[in-house]
């Protein structure tokens, strides 16, 4: 069963605390998905990687999102999309 945007924007800012997120409604209107920063670098993972490089080609990242948080936003229910190389989206399925 997917998970709500409350339930995923909390577990974001709990793993992630350094991480800005907040709603697509603050940030252009559109309803429903989570808006994040894809720019602080410092908001990393417990093994010092950085959980978002869209400009990245390891394979740790799948486009431009750490393996593992992508894995666990698709077992929950949403999906990334970035907006530009400093904005990425969480969107329901």
């Amino acid at each position: 069963m997917a998970k709500t945007r409350e339930q995923m924007m909390t577990t974001l800012k709990t793993k992630y605390p350094k991480l800005f997120v907040n709603t697509t409604e603050e940030f252009n209107g559109t309803e429903g998905g989570i808006w994040m920063s894809g720019e602080d670098y410092d908001v990393v993972d417990r093994k010092g990687n950085r959980i978002f490089h869209y400009y990245s080609e390891s394979s740790s990242y799948d486009f431009g999102v750490i393996y593992h948080l992508n894995k666990w936003a698709n077992r929950n229910g949403w999906w990334f999309e970035w907006n530009d190389p400093g904005t990425i989206m969480m969107w329901p399925e």
